[in-house]
């Protein structure tokens, strides 16, 4: 198996040097790992300090990593902190992060590569976040004894690790020290296949989120828009979402204004949902205070700024469920939005979990949408009693960092 493993490592690297020519975020995968073993020995080359490894895959991964990161760093003050990413999407929005004392790409996953990786690095402890499990770099951290801990992980039976040809992937689980799940059935599934290393401490985006509540930006340009008109913020957004959203909003409901952010920035996306929509629209980095007062649609053509958007909404509505799978949720909801998403949800637990409590609403049409918003917007006790549900369902989540950090004490004895 381990043949096939590493064929499929080195036809994702073929395919990646293939579409670079094409493609600006697999070039910058390339650039990003060109003489990584120079750069990175040249980061390390004085460095006397212990080390803690944090392992991304991208921007959500991180946002899961960044407490138990800043935790770890007030906990243990002596040790420097290695973040890594695999994805370009995470590494150059988060290359300056002034937590992390070095920040990396991940070089491939080769025998090689991974026994070089650690030999520069030295880390004392690793963590990976939530699905990044390569067979190298953690057989490599087993054998040497380094505890390498996953956290915020979920798992479900349809995955490879638990199919009866799954038994090579199931073997990288059971080299980890430990595996911080998110749930109980996660869990069931680790102990129904031998793996007694697992512990319930749920998802660690609880707690930034509620970090995130407690320090919003004071965003100027959004209070004016805002005035006194109820707010619909569309964030994350695919065009799908748009094609979903697009009738509802030109038929303007009543004292309802929209923000949206898409996912990604593009100008001939951003050009065609302005030219689609019958409101008026004005973009965030290019107008006023007092333009905006006077605008219906709000488009945020910029990143960083989310979060706290969020905190000026009444409704949400999340993108990526009619595509790949959902953006994050757990943003909004600690505003208490209700929220709206499509059908693409089901691997993703806290977005069960807040349809569960009634706090959000999937919905795979333009008529489905606009019949669930206006159910809460025309009945303000309801809205009112799924708000309290969400900011609710935050708090009563949180703690995983502390479980995290709690294991880190006892296996580096401090």
């Amino acid at each position: 198996m381990i043949v096939f493993y590493n064929a499929g490592i080195y036809l994702y690297y073929l395919l990646i040097c293939i579409l670079a020519p094409f493609n600006s975020k697999a070039r910058r995968w390339l650039q990003g790992r060109k003489q990584w073993q120079e750069q990175l020995r040249e980061k390390f080359r004085s460095n006397k300090a212990p080390v803690a490894w944090f392992h991304c895959a991208s921007l959500g991964e991180f946002e899961q990593a960044r407490p138990v990161l800043e935790n770890f760093r007030e906990t243990f003050p002596d040790y420097k902190i290695l973040l890594t990413f695999f994805s370009p999407s995470g590494y150059e929005i988060r290359k300056s992060y002034p937590k992390a004392d070095f920040i990396a790409y991940l070089p491939l996953d080769t025998q090689a590569n991974a026994r070089a990786f650690l030999e520069i690095t030295s880390p004392k402890i690793a963590y990976f976040v939530k699905y990044e499990f390569w067979h190298h770099y953690i057989n490599a951290l087993h054998e040497s004894n380094i505890p390498v801990l996953s956290f915020s992980t979920i798992f479900r039976r349809e995955q490879l690790f638990f199919k009866p040809y799954g038994g090579f992937y199931l073997a990288i689980l059971k080299r980890l020290s430990k595996i911080f799940v998110q749930n109980s059935e996660s869990l069931e599934l680790l102990t129904r296949h031998g793996i007694n290393t697992g512990e319930i401490a749920g998802d660690t985006r609880f707690d930034r989120v509620l970090e995130v509540r407690n320090s919003v930006k004071s965003l100027p340009v959004v209070e004016s828009f805002k005035e006194n008109s109820n707010i619909f913020i569309a964030g994350s957004t695919w065009p799908k979402d748009l094609e979903i959203l697009l009738p509802v909003l030109n038929k303007g409901i009543n004292n309802l204004k929209y923000i949206i952010a898409p996912h990604e920035i593009h100008e001939k996306e951003i050009d065609e949902f302005m030219r689609s929509c019958k409101l008026k629209c004005t973009r965030y980095t290019k107008t006023s205070s007092t333009e905006a007062a006077a605008s219906d649609v709000l488009i945020i053509d910029c990143i960083g700024i989310l979060s706290s958007i969020y905190s000026y909404g009444d409704f949400g509505y999340i993108g990526g469920a009619f595509g790949k799978g959902l953006h994050n949720t757990l943003e909004a909801a600690t505003f208490g939005l209700p929220l709206f998403f499509g059908p693409n949800y089901k691997k993703f637990q806290e977005a069960k979990d807040l349809i569960s409590i009634g706090g959000a609403f999937s919905i795979t049409s333009t008529a489905e949408f606009e019949d669930a918003l206006l159910r809460v917007m025309n009945n303000p006790t309801l809205h009112q009693e799924i708000k309290t549900r969400n900011k609710n369902f935050i708090e009563a989540n949180k703690g995983a960092t502390e479980k995290i950090i709690g294991y880190s004490k006892h296996i580096l004895n401090y």
